[in-house]
This record gives C-alpha cells, structure tokens and sequence, in this order.
C-alpha cells in the first residue's frame, strides 16, 4: 500500500471485522501533522499526530495533562508491527518538539478489541488510563433500596450537594486514571454543574466533558437532607457532535459522573441511580448509552460491567510525553 487512503480503507475493514459497534468512519485530525513509517518489509504505515493545549481554569484540565500529543495511526493490515514502527516514528517527530517534561502526556485512542496493536502501546510505555464504553438499551426493572433513600431529579437548589459528590469522584479518580486534581477543581465543578442544573434537559442536547450546555440530567439519591449519590448524565446526538467520530449514529445517552458515598457504596445505591437514568435515556429514544471509565480502577469496571457496558476504544497514554520509549 502507498497512501494514506489504502491504509486507511483497509484499517476501516479490519476494524469492522474486530468490533461491529464501532463507527463507520475513524476520526482524524483536520490539521494533524503527517508521521511516516516502514516495516521491515519495505511496507508503508502512517499517521497524523496532533498537539492540544488546555490552559489554567479550563474544565477539560480536570481529565487531561495540560499538553497532549495525540498519534492518529493508520495500520492497514499491520497492527501490531505497524504501531510499532509508527510509535518510533512518533518519538522522533516528539524529539525535535520543545515537549514539556511535566504536564505531558502522548495519546493512543485505539480499538479495545484489537490486542494485536496492544502490545505494542504496552512495549512503547503506553499504559490504558480510560476506556470508552458502550451500552445498547435493555429493560430496567425498577427496584426499590431498602430503608429511607430516595430518588429525584436534582434542581438548582442542589448545587452543593452535587458538587459535593462530583468532588468526592474526582479525587478518587485522581488516584486510578487520567483525571487530574487541580487546585481549582471545586470551583470549576461548581460551575459547571450550575449550569446544568439550571434547565431540565432535552433530548439532542449535546455534553461531553468540557461543555456547558446546559439541560443535563443530574440525579440525587439522599436520605433525609444527606445526598448519598449522584448520577450526572446528559444527552450526545452522534451525527453532530465531535463524540460522534468514536460512536455510532444517532442519539446517545452520556454519563459524566456517577458517586456514591464510600460508606454506602455496595448498598444498590449506584444501581439504582444508572437504572433511573438508563430508562430515561430509553424513553428519549436513546440508541444506547456511553461513558469513560478507568481500568485501574478497582471498583468501577466490575460495576460498569454488571450494568451492561463494555469497553469499545481504549484511550492509551504516557505520562510525561517525554517518557514515550
């Protein structure tokens, strides 16, 4: 193969072969720098590789190095040796780059279900932060907690509770994936939980992290005026937003945050809460649902799991971008 298009056509096909539920069309950058690569072989692989930059008091500095290097690989038929060969490419390209030595990170958003290309992320340093997971609906059954928690939609009024909770996913986060504590965490989780409270939500609003729209649904489960859980969701239309080059076409339920208290954790609480919102996204008409999990986390992919969801792409990084190898 001697172009970009071949490569990215046969990729397309394997990818399709690997994972049905991915999307038709692989996202690449719209001013990405060209990285070029051969095989042993004599075969061509490329990419396009591209740098971000998320100032001070931005919300998507909660979940991101403020500096990231993003590789786009175009493999072909060659996963494994291709994303080899590419990632050194990759390094040379960062080299002659004044790439910070903290605050760096070098990204991999690739396929869960292809392992070939896995061990190569894993030889080059590369460890799995995040996970993009899918859910196609199902019925809910309804269940109810023993005792006196309650369920209901939270209201402006419920700004500090939220924020509360939203803090308390946050730092736990912090220490088992790719979010980052900064030190003004709270206020920037306060803002924007403000604004999505501030309206009733509406299927085809679009919130993803780092947006402010507003009219996301946000659920509370509380006992008395104590908030045990949260649950915030919101609404991706696939066809029009930037999400939709990772999923397929149509509506989309999202869950930004869910968090329950720890002393209550294990109770039925979180169940409870993703079966409110997942049976208000299918009333929606929602084609399924998605979130971002972390698989070091010890406690939320057997959760996910159990609720249905699975991984489709696995955000690879390596932290600083300077310890790309």
């Amino acid at each position: 193969m001697n172009n970009a298009q071949e490569l990215l056509e046969a990729q397309q096909k394997r990818f399709r072969r690997l994972d049905p539920a991915l999307p038709a069309a692989y996202p690449l950058p719209r001013d990405g720098e060209p990285v070029l690569a051969h095989l042993d072989a004599g075969e061509a692989v490329a990419g396009l590789s591209a740098h971000a930059h998320q100032p001070p008091g931005s919300l998507p500095s909660l979940w991101s190095t403020a500096d990231t290097y993003e590789l786009f690989p175009l493999l072909g038929e060659h996963p494994r040796a291709g994303m080899d060969a590419l990632l050194r490419a990759f390094r040379e390209q960062l080299a002659t780059r004044a790439v910070p030595e903290r605050d760096s990170a070098c990204l991999v958003t690739w396929p869960s279900r292809d392992v070939s290309a896995t061990r190569s992320l894993l030889d080059h340093g590369f460890v799995p932060l995040s996970c993009l997971a899918v859910r196609t609906p199902a019925p809910e059954v309804d269940t109810k907690l023993s005792g006196t928690v309650k369920m209901r939609r939270a209201g402006p009024p419920d700004l500090d509770r939220v924020v509360e909770l939203a803090m308390a996913e946050l730092e736990y986060a912090a220490l088992v994936g790719a979010s980052v504590l900064r030190p003004d965490a709270a206020g920037l989780k306060r803002s924007a939980a403000g604004v999505r409270l501030r309206t009733r939500s509406t299927p085809g609003d679009t919130d993803v992290p780092g947006s402010n729209a507003g009219g996301d649904p946000v659920w509370l489960a509380e006992r008395g005026e104590i908030p045990l859980g949260l649950a915030e969701c919101g609404w991706v239309d696939a066809d029009n937003h930037h999400s939709g080059h990772r999923l397929g076409n149509g509506l989309w339920g999202y869950v930004n945050c869910l968090s329950v208290r720890e002393e209550h954790r294990g109770t039925g609480i979180g169940h409870d809460l993703m079966t409110m919102a997942h049976n208000d996204f299918a009333a929606a008409g929602a084609v399924g649902s998605f979130l971002y999990y972390n698989p070091a986390n010890p406690v939320s992919p057997v959760f996910w799991h159990r609720q249905g969801y699975r991984p489709l792409w696995t955000i690879w990084e390596i932290r600083p971008a300077t310890a790309l190898r």
